[in-house]
């Protein structure tokens, strides 16, 4: 209570009610890369045009000739697709993984990004490693992965590391290049994809998966013979071995009249639990959200009004989760449940300062099969 010295009348502000929790961004992405010039230190650019003028253009031509050229058509594919904001750390100098990693890092520090990628993973070995290492790590960010691997057998593109926080794309896509005597060229589908998850972030939300969605910037669209878009065009056979082994595929459904898709949603690990990217990504949406939203109870008194509040602040934010169809169940009862009492905590864990709050989630996840069964009904 505040204490009055002054007689008269005194207005208090009264707080009533949860405390709110905001939503975190899950679409803001970070890319590391060789740029034509530009600043070493991470920067923000919300279009390809931004980039152009921050970083320059493409770097496989005279005089860079860079090997490492991916960045600039990944960003660019990232913003044909649906990015909206992008940070781009540059890898100058001598190039090399340490270069790399310290991009990575430099990543890290920025809270806001959720989807990482290094469309030079495949030219860079130990690469790969390292980036799922930290975001493994950090548990707030998902990388994506464009190829681990330049092979073509499906034995060789199948093998990869066993990661709930990373998911893999394959095959290469063909991009326009006009700077090139070919006018295309085969690029990592990194940058594209990561497009496709901010875009449908965007429209449908984090608990929808990435995929059955439309990959837009890629070029040489013909059907029979000349120049394919996609690097290889691959069977069902061993689209069913690639899907079941944690690459998703990108499928040429043109015939069909639904152009290119990203043909897949799951990560790349062996945990059923983990399966899916839209169960991983909204859970690291959630386990965020949360934290950042209930910093608030940080050295409050440990007894109930607070872990009432607690409750209260962290239902009010599952139950609007829910009502955009993120959880399953008919009832907010079914979909989440929070608690924050006697039974989560001892009281050794009151003595040392221990504020236990047990939160629990039903996330929805994909209609990856979908069966319809359909009969015959002769009539009488």
């Amino acid at each position: 209570m505040p204490e009055y010295r002054v007689p008269g009348v005194h207005v208090e502000d009264v707080q009533r009610g949860a405390k709110p929790i905001g939503d975190v961004s899950t679409s803001t992405a970070g890319f590391v890369g060789e740029t034509e010039n530009g600043p070493t230190q991470p920067a923000l650019v919300t279009s390809w045009a931004e980039y152009l003028r921050t970083f320059g253009g493409f770097i496989d031509q005279p005089p860079l000739d860079a090997v490492n050229r991916n960045l600039p058509y990944a960003v660019r594919g990232f913003f044909e697709n649906g990015g909206e904001r992008l940070y781009v750390a540059r890898v100058a100098g001598e190039v090399g993984i340490d270069a790399y990693i310290a991009g990575i890092e430099a990543l890290l520090a920025i809270d806001e990004i959720s989807l990482m990628a290094v469309p030079d993973e495949a030219t860079v070995p130990g690469l790969t490693d390292a980036l799922l290492d930290r975001c493994e790590r950090t548990r707030d960010r998902f990388a994506v992965l464009g190829e681990t691997t330049h092979g073509t057998s499906v034995e060789t593109i199948a093998q990869h590391r066993d990661s709930a926080f990373g998911a893999v794309y394959y095959p290469r896509i063909r991009v326009v290049a006009p700077h090139r005597p070919e006018g295309d060229v085969l690029v990592s589908p990194c940058g594209h994809v990561t497009g496709v998850y901010a875009r449908t972030d965007a429209h449908r939300g984090v608990h929808k998966a990435p995929a059955n969605e439309v990959i837009n910037g890629i070029v040489g669209l013909r059907l029979d013979g000349g120049r394919r878009p996609l690097e290889h065009m691959l069977t069902r056979g061993e689209q069913e071995v690639l899907n079941a082994r944690g690459v998703n595929v990108l499928s040429d459904l043109r015939g069909d009249g639904r152009g290119i898709r990203v043909w897949g949603a799951r990560t790349m690990t062996s945990d059923p639990e983990w399966k899916y990217v839209n169960v991983r990504r909204l859970l690291i949406f959630i386990e965020r959200s949360i934290d950042r939203g209930t910093q608030w109870a940080v050295f409050e008194p440990n007894g109930e009004p607070t872990w009432a509040a607690l409750r209260a602040s962290i239902a009010t934010f599952l139950l609007g989760v829910w009502r955009t169809g993120a959880l399953l169940g008919t009832t907010p009862q079914e979909a989440f449940f929070v608690r924050c009492d006697r039974t989560t905590m001892t009281q050794d864990d009151i003595d040392h300062g221990r504020l236990v709050c047990l939160v629990g989630v039903a996330p929805v996840k994909p209609s990856e099969f979908v069966i319809l069964r359909i009969s015959h009904q002769l009539s009488s």
